[in-house]
């Protein structure tokens, strides 16, 4: 069980739509308050989007451009204190494929540090996007959320078909499917991957009628025994209530299990002898679901608003029921016709979602009075004040802390052997973690913490002696107990 004292309370409305940048908006919501998060964000290919004329979103539009020059100094600074890993991959993409690729990762790798502080040590987040970037969006993940808590790259197969009229010879394969990258935030999470099945499916499959209680199941009796292929299992090889096994790959269930299941009337002794399985309807949670989707088609009729990257609800409804409960509360940081809303309201789940376009809380609001209209049959009256959609232009303020809070980081200083009096002088969130970082650098490891303040004044104290002794890059030239007493003066002063 997860200790709810990690937990915060939402510190906005449910059904709300921030109208502003998302980066802002996460940074004013409170620590460990979401549950999921769904991101469909630009992927850096390089243009324009533009809703239709005449469509529902006709106005919406975003620009999938990023240059170098708009990189923010304080989010470098920021990752470089708190993802030291992280900052030098950033660094390292700079010569590497298209000039704009290392602005688009720093644009999201500031966000999706968010996204992992706004999560609850049980939430799951899931990043949409193509080859264009996911292989780096990969490893900035990797950096952020830890390798160990990648679960999935998920394969949508968007397009039924490749059109092949090319006017002239292709040079690639026709491309017709995006990924979505799955994390988790620790190994506490929920997980249900099935696919829901329609009324129709249902019937066709359970379609035995239990004699005693009137459930309707289906005959899973081919899986009572392990396949022989599965070759020899001594441990599942045993006697239960006069019956066999025939393979020596033995039983598919241990005795225990086969007794338990045999107890709730989902195993039966036919009368002719024969052992019987059955997978009652009530108890189905849905098909198993592989990492390939390749049944849910792009959003079409009614569905579809125009909105240049429309995803259809089906996509996310499946990752909603997978990930989350009723009454969680889903994010979605770039939400743009709202669909990930529109889902999560479905499905009972709270949601809030974020966009710089007027044209999501517009959407959500159309798409959610169709569906009140069609399930309550509402006046235009009624539909305008029951929607309880709210619109917000400020981020929130954070109410998990004080209203004087600073964040708090640790001033280091760091020695090695072969550099006598100079001292590496810097900022890290983790100094264990800065710490490693230079030590993964030096074979012999000879980097050593010779002292750390965390102090909400980082910025200054370190400004501070960099300011006062002679310095080259973070190395500082003086005595340590001249530094650490400098240090201590300079927080003083400032406070």
């Amino acid at each position: 069980m997860y200790n709810l004292a990690l937990m915060s309370e939402l510190n906005c409305k449910n059904r709300t739509i921030f109208l502003h940048d998302n980066l802002e908006i996460l940074q004013g919501l409170n620590s460990r308050c979401i549950d999921l998060i769904y991101l469909d964000p630009p992927f850096n290919k390089n243009k324009k989007f533009t809703a239709p004329i005449g469509s529902s979103a006709e106005g919406a539009e975003f620009r999938d451009i990023f240059r170098e020059e708009d990189v923010k100094d304080e989010w470098l600074q920021t990752i470089k204190e708190d993802q030291p890993e992280l900052y030098q991959y950033l660094n390292g993409i700079k010569g590497v494929g298209k000039p704009y690729n290392f602005a688009y990762l720093a644009y999201m790798a500031i966000r999706l540090i968010e996204c992992w502080r706004v999560l609850k040590p049980t939430g799951s987040i899931y990043l949409h996007c193509d080859p264009t970037m996911s292989h780096y969006l990969k490893s900035t993940l990797d950096c952020i959320f830890g390798e160990q808590n990648f679960r999935n790259d998920i394969v949508w197969k968007r397009h039924t078909s490749v059109h092949g009229s090319f006017q002239h010879a292709p040079k690639q394969w026709g491309s017709i499917t995006d990924v979505l990258l799955f994390y988790t935030k620790s190994d506490r999470f929920r997980l249900a991957p099935y696919r829901q099945i329609s009324a129709s499916e249902r019937m066709k499959k359970f379609k035995f009628i239990d004699e005693d209680t009137g459930r309707r199941y289906y005959d899973d009796s081919a899986h009572i025994w392990n396949s022989p292929n599965m070759g020899a299992r001594p441990n599942q090889c045993y006697e239960w209530r006069g019956f066999k096994n025939p393979y020596v790959s033995g039983w598919r269930l241990t005795k225990q299990r086969l007794e338990e299941e045999y107890e709730k009337g989902n195993i039966v002794i036919l009368p002719n002898g024969r052992l019987q399985r059955r997978k009652y309807e009530d108890e189905f949670r849905g098909t198993p679901c592989g990492n390939f989707w390749d049944d849910i088609l792009p959003s079409s009729g009614k569905e579809r608003t125009g909105y240049p990257t429309q995803k259809p609800l089906a996509l996310l409804k499946r990752i909603i029921n997978a990930s989350s409960n009723e009454g969680d509360i889903v994010l979605d940081p770039f939400c743009g016709c709202a669909t990930t809303c529109v889902a999560a309201e479905r499905l009972n789940r709270k949601w809030v979602g974020v966009d710089v376009s007027i044209k999501a809380y517009e959407l959500v609001k159309e798409r959610l009075f169709t569906e009140k209209a069609l399930l309550e049959n509402l006046s235009e009256k009624d539909k305008l004040a029951s929607s309880g959609v709210v619109l917000k232009t400020h981020p929130p303020k954070r109410t998990d802390v004080g209203a004087d809070y600073r964040e708090e980081k640790f001033v280091y200083v760091i020695s090695h052997p072969n550099y006598e009096r100079e001292y590496k002088v810097g900022i890290a969130k983790d100094v264990n973690a800065r710490l490693n970082a230079y030590q993964t650098s030096d074979p012999e490891r000879q980097y050593k913490l010779e002292h750390s303040l965390r102090t909400p004044l980082f910025r200054e104290t370190e400004a501070h002696i960099h300011h006062h002794f002679p310095n080259k890059y973070e190395w500082v030239q003086a005595s340590l107990d001249e530094i650490k007493a400098f240090a201590t003066s300079g927080v003083l002063r400032s406070l």
